[in-house]
């Protein structure tokens, strides 16, 4: 019996032993593994010193991965690094606004540069004042004679606005286009919730805040549906009108009907590729070999003679900024604060807007001596009340220390992204900028009803009335009264705020609110905003006002330590190297509708504001 018990004991050691020596093997060749990164990288990173060489009579390829956003979220330089050393695509790329429009701008002047290439397969999402820049940059180039060729697959509405621009558009032979226009569709859980037994607090003001709707409703209601045709349908109409423009069509080939887009699609017998051509939307059906070789008509073939000569966009970025000079340290400056993201309490990285983060950077704009004005470039639809207030304090005291303040809103500055900008100097918005929604909400669930289903119950003493406030038991009439006039109070104190920064009454104000969305268009006719523009236009004003006339311009960024910088400079060489396979798109619908959920979720579950109070535009984003 213990020879049996003996023998049990040394399998099981034995075991225990392969186990454990194989997992020393595993965590080490994995750490050797990091080292070779490594070591590749840092070699590599010496190697890409030398500058990037454009071939002569080239073709820039302006393939653009990812959604066009004007900062980058914050991200890890190794875990950037490894991403393409083992070709794993990006879970959400993203393409810098201003990297786009500096290398068009320079490829005109260029000329080592014969043509430009959309390749735009890999655009994502961008908002139509994004695009309208870019787009105007394609105008802008072609005035230098050098043409412009389109080619895809496929075109999504983001990416036929771009290649309309262009001087031939391609589309294979087994491709298609379609337009869906702009849309507003969200996910509802008041029926979930009421199954969960979840009771839902919500305090507001503002007929048209519609941020809380999906939690107490299941559908849309009829006055956020009317609040949101009107902006939706404006921006629509931009972009129906800059494309025919570009196209040099009616605006009436927009088919916006299922019986419009049928009639014509059974002429073609259901052929989408033939629809594009025969209607205008496309100049020519060619494969991809046949695409190649007329770009090579035009700009010959690479060094070995089977390719395109070309360089990609991410390699002409890095020769044109290799190329740059330093900025004059004496200079005067007109510094740029970007605020893009969702508005949340503390301190984020880049990409999320932190109360005390971004305050942080106005504040290092006004103890900068070189800095003598600021344009705030936002990007939000808004988030902590709190935290918004709190960078508001800061546009303040920046002006308070004599310098200007110009707010340039981008493709949404809503509900808390108004706040924060509404005491600029002068605020910029682009046509199609989604602003306005100036209202507040609080919302919050208890569970009592869960719990006591689950036989689960909550009881105590407490010295006061408030004490035992939670999810857990039933919320006092009397508190959600507290809570609704807290509300309102912020609500008044936001209408207030803006009445007296934009010269109107309270009651000229109120009429405009109530969290009513407005396009940029709208909003210049309303008095919310200045001037229609984009970022140029309001760094020219900012050095206007602060009596400018030969400035830089300065991005203010939350400095690096040594160590960041270093891991900075070691992958940011090699990364620009390494090319990652081909990949399509793997979502399916059913995938994106669980996404959508969980991100409206996840959103609401990521405030912060210390108080519960939110100067939030959910409806901004469109698809």
């Amino acid at each position: 019996m213990s020879s049996g018990k003996s023998w049990t004991k040394s399998l099981f050691v034995g075991i225990w032993t392969a186990l454990n020596f194989s997992r020393k093997l595993f965590l080490n060749l994995v750490f050797l593994f990091v080292v070779f990164l490594i070591i590749g990288a840092i070699g590599m990173a010496s190697q890409n010193k030398k500058p990037v060489s454009v071939p002569s009579g080239s073709a820039l390829v302006l393939k653009l991965k990812g959604n066009i956003v004007i900062q980058k979220q914050a991200v890890d330089p190794f875990e950037e690094f490894a991403a393409e050393a083992l070709e794993q695509e990006e879970e959400n790329p993203e393409v810098l606004l201003q990297n786009v429009l500096e290398v068009i701008e320079h490829a005109k002047q260029d000329d080592r540069i014969k043509a430009l290439v959309l390749d735009l397969s890999k655009l994502g999402g961008a908002g139509l004042d994004k695009l309208r820049q870019i787009a105007l940059a394609l105008e802008d180039f072609k005035q230098s004679d050098k043409p412009i060729y389109a080619t895809g697959d496929y075109y999504s509405q983001n990416q036929y606005y771009l290649a309309s621009h262009a001087d031939h558009i391609y589309l294979n032979p087994m491709g298609y286009l379609m337009f869906d226009g702009y849309g507003r569709f969200g996910t509802y859980f008041k029926s979930a919730l009421e199954k969960l037994k979840a009771q839902t607090h919500v305090f507001k003001v503002g007929t048209y805040k519609s941020a809380v709707e999906p939690f107490i409703r299941d559908d849309m209601s009829e006055q956020a549906k009317e609040a949101n045709k009107a902006w939706l349908s404006a921006m629509w109409d931009q972009y129906k009108t800059q494309v025919a423009e570009a196209r040099g069509i009616e605006k009436s080939n927009f088919d916006e009907t299922l019986d419009d887009f049928l009639a014509k699609f059974e002429q073609v017998n259901g052929d989408f590729a033939q629809y594009a051509l025969q209607y205008g939307w496309v100049d020519a059906l060619k494969s991809r070999e046949e695409v190649k070789q007329a770009i090579i008509d035009v700009v010959g073939t690479n060094t070995n003679g089977k390719g395109v000569n070309a360089i990609s966009y991410k390699r002409y970025l890095r020769a044109i900024q290799g190329d740059k000079q330093f900025n004059n340290p004496i200079a005067n400056k007109v510094g740029i604060v970007v605020a893009k993201g969702t508005i949340m309490n503390g301190n984020k990285k880049a990409g999320t807007i932190g109360g005390d983060s971004t305050a942080a950077l106005l504040r290092r704009a006004r103890q900068n001596d070189s800095v003598k004005s600021v344009v705030l470039y936002v990007d939000s639809p808004g988030g902590s009340a709190f935290a918004s207030e709190v960078i508001r304090q800061e546009v303040e005291n920046l002006q308070a220390s004599g310098k200007p303040v110009v707010a340039v809103m981008s493709s949404a500055a809503a509900s808390g992204g108004y706040w924060i900008s509404a005491g600029a100097d002068k605020i910029y918005a682009a046509p199609a900028t989604i602003t306005g929604s100036i209202g507040i909400f609080g919302m919050f669930f208890t569970f009592e009803n869960t719990l006591d289903y689950l036989g689960i119950h909550t009881d105590g003493v407490g010295t006061t009335e408030f004490s035992g406030f939670g999810v857990s038991r039933t919320l006092d009439p009397k508190m959600s009264q507290i809570l609704q006039l807290g509300i309102e109070q912020g609500y008044d104190k936001f209408i207030s705020l803006v009445a007296d920064k934009r010269n109107m009454s309270k009651a000229e104000v109120d009429q405009i609110a109530q969290g009513r969305v407005w396009i940029g268009s709208t909003a210049k006719d309303i008095g919310l905003v200045d001037e229609l523009g984009y970022l140029q236009d309001g760094i020219e004003t900012a050095a206007e006002l602060a009596n400018l006339s030969d400035y830089d311009t300065l991005y203010i960024k939350k400095p690096l330590s040594r160590t960041q910088e270093f891991w900075r400079d070691v992958f940011r060489g090699v990364s620009a190297s390494l090319d990652g396979a081909f990949k399509m798109p793997k979502d399916s619908a059913l995938l994106s509708l669980f996404k959508q959920a969980s991100a409206d979720i996840e959103q609401v579950a990521n405030f912060n504001d210390p108080r519960g109070v939110y100067a939030h535009c959910i409806m901004c984003d469109i698809q």
